[in-house]
């Protein structure tokens, strides 16, 4: 049997097999030392990585043993994953680290530089991550309202994901207030009240109350447009705020919505893109689709 493939943003599958030994100062953290210790000793059937710990330092390794199925069976091999140079132990209860995404955040955040990582976390769990590297998703929308609506939705859903890689959220927020300037008016019209939107010096009006027909420049999108051209008979002057409308940039993951969208996720090469009323498993479906997209396809080790 051979080891796991432990490259970029590798996590065990579950960390209940990661058990952690408090070594004696003796015992040197090296592959050496390391074998001699832990071969032939018992361990117990879900063990499948040690964390090891003396002195400070720590070093981590993957281990097989002489069953599966027996309750506790002999160490027959012994393989150092990360040495304690290239290798952290990081106490942090408030991380979940049965989560990918809040594991590889806390690695980077209190132990930058290193390979390996392992994370005592909440509940005191344990568990590790060996070159962690985040997909980098943009979220692209509008504000207000705030927070953004879809950004949060993300950031909720990773909080909970552990079937999921290591994802990191960048939000490119673009503000209405902002927009407008691509196109002074005295009055502007904005697609509903809700959104609590704003324009400094302007009347705004609202376009879900169907205002009485001004000289106004629509904030808006395609289906705004629809629905301007339903009450009024005609369309009105327009800065286009469809989050949709750029692609994203070379090598970039864009997590977006669109109006037009109403109950699908659609999905072209290094975007995706919810309804505006998306739900959290439409968000959920349009990361799982992101992260199809990435090669090698990441799971759990």
């Amino acid at each position: 049997m051979t080891g796991p493939r432990t490259g970029r943003n590798f996590v065990p599958n579950r960390y209940r097999g990661v058990s952690v030994a408090a070594l004696p100062p003796e015992v040197p953290l090296d592959e050496v030392g390391l074998k001699e210790h832990f071969l032939g000793r018992e361990a117990y059937r879900r063990t499948r990585f040690v964390v090891a710990r003396s002195g400070g330092e720590t070093a981590l390794l993957h281990v097989e043993r002489a069953s599966e199925t027996a309750l506790f069976s002999a160490i027959t091999r012994v393989e150092l994953l990360a040495g304690p140079a290239e290798c952290e132990y990081v106490v942090a209860p408030e991380v979940d680290t049965a989560i990918p995404s809040e594991l590889a955040r806390a690695a980077l955040d209190r132990a930058p530089g290193k390979r390996a990582v392992a994370v005592q976390g909440r509940y005191a769990h344990v568990n590790v991550i060996v070159e962690p590297a985040p997909l980098r998703v943009v979220v692209r929308e509008v504000v207000p309202p705030e927070p953004a609506k879809l950004l949060d939705q993300a950031r909720r859903v990773l909080a909970v994901a552990d079937d999921l890689p290591p994802i990191e959220l960048v939000g490119e927020l673009t503000d209405l207030a902002a927009l407008a300037a691509e196109r002074p008016s005295e009055h502007y019209l904005l697609p509903c009240r809700g959104s609590g939107g704003e324009v400094p010096g302007a009347q705004v009006s609202y376009l879900d109350e169907h205002p009485p027909r001004a000289a106004w420049t629509l904030l808006g999108c395609t289906r705004s447009q629809q629905i301007h051209r339903h009450f009024y008979g005609a369309d009105a002057p327009t800065v286009d705020f469809c989050p949709k409308r750029r692609p994203p940039a070379p090598g970039e993951r864009l997590l977006t919505k669109c109006c037009l969208q109403e109950e699908h996720v659609e999905a072209g090469a290094g975007w995706v893109a919810v309804p505006w009323g998306s739900s959290l498993d439409h968000v959920r479906e349009a990361l799982t689709r992101l992260a199809a997209q990435e090669e090698p396809a990441w799971a759990p080790g």
